[in-house]
């Protein structure tokens, strides 16, 4: 059974350790004891929080099929005379999309602005980290 810390658990969530704790304390996440003797949170325990917690932030409010929503901030745009790269970071993660010029100038997309990155993709590669 996959333990995590609560350190691990507030950096999968992009959240501080004490949130995790507060959550934790108010009884809405289950923790154990690791043969560390350290808080620890079972991976099933934060997959049904995670499922139940963030199942509103999940719902698109239908009409699309594309289910990956980041919520980030325009960090870069590279405009040519037909096409634009447009960087975002979203929490931890560097998303870079590629699209036509006329689409990043129509969004108004330059540095600073706050914008949401719509994934969809039909191969997605998912890595297991070594044991722990």
């Amino acid at each position: 059974m996959t333990q995590l810390r609560i350190s691990e658990v507030a950096e999968l969530l992009g959240v501080s350790d004490d949130t995790v704790r507060r959550w934790a304390d108010a009884g809405k996440l289950p923790t154990v004891r690791a043969d560390s003797g350290r808080l620890a949170v079972e991976g099933r325990a934060l997959a049904e929080f995670v499922q139940a917690q963030f199942a509103e932030a999940r719902d698109t409010g239908g009409g699309q099929s594309a289910r990956n929503h980041l919520r980030g901030i325009v960090t870069g745009v590279r405009r040519d005379e037909v096409m634009a790269q447009v960087d975002m970071q979203c929490g931890p993660y560097r998303v870079v999309s590629l699209m036509s010029r006329e689409a990043a100038d129509e969004l108004g997309l330059e540095p600073g602005v706050v914008a949401v990155a719509v994934i969809k993709s039909t191969n997605v590669v998912v890595q297991v980290e070594g044991e722990r």
